[in-house]
């Protein structure tokens, strides 16, 4: 199962406002640094820094961060920064964040989201903190993905809760974006086994120039 997740947001945070949420942002020197200790030079992710503190990534990068700062925010730069070659567009599994940020129509952030996801990811879910109903229409006629949280986190929404009508589960099907068979949030329905018992039923169907008007062949449903 993929696991990335990726969020829009309505309007640009500033770095002051990303500050105000912990973030510890890594300048140029700081993210090369980073991206050698968390991929290997072909992209595949390093062990030694999944899942630790932004501290710990910190120093295993060679420099020092602040002990309030909750995470590290790097700049992905705009759709040229997207792609396998550029590993800060694929997953990270750390207490790490890339910032993408699109310019212009809102048509250009879509096209930025599934180039991320043909990265990898795809079938998991997305976020979009806005409140214009066309963005989020639009947003779910084409993302590639089985939730789509908006305006909530997606850590928390996507596995349930009594405020999005989302099943409470801790496993999450991606559907066949991500290999998996069901799209669904994965619960006690899914780990029972069912025995269908079919009888047979009285034929009540329409007949073949009723479904297939003027398209119907005489004996076409001949074997």
């Amino acid at each position: 199962m993929a696991s990335m997740a990726f969020s829009m947001a309505g309007l640009n945070s500033s770095a002051e406002e990303q500050r105000k949420e912990g973030a510890y942002l890594a300048n140029e020197e700081e993210a090369e640094k980073l991206k050698n200790v968390m991929w290997d030079e072909t992209g595949h992710r390093l062990p030694n820094t999944v899942a630790i503190s932004p501290q710990k990534l910190a120093e295993a990068a060679g420099f020092t961060i602040p002990d309030d700062r909750k995470f590290i925010a790097v700049t992905g730069g705009g759709m040229e920064g997207v792609g396998k070659e550029h590993f800060f567009s694929s997953e990270k599994l750390t207490t790490l964040l890339t910032l993408f940020k699109y310019e212009g129509e809102f048509q250009n952030a879509l096209d930025m989201m599934q180039a991320i996801f043909n990265v990898g990811g795809k079938g998991h879910s997305c976020g979009i903190y806005s409140w214009d109903d066309d963005h989020i229409n639009r947003l779910g006629m084409c993302a590639p993905v089985s939730r789509i949280m908006v305006r909530q986190p997606n850590n928390r929404g996507n596995s349930g809760s009594s405020t999005n009508g989302m099943p409470p589960t801790s496993s999450m099907g991606c559907g066949t974006w991500g290999g998996n068979i069901v799209s669904e949030n994965i619960t006690l329905k899914r780990y029972m086994n069912t025995t269908w018992v079919a009888r047979p039923l009285p034929e009540d169907m329409p007949s073949n120039e009723e479904l297939f008007g003027e398209f119907n062949k005489p004996d076409m449903d001949v074997e």
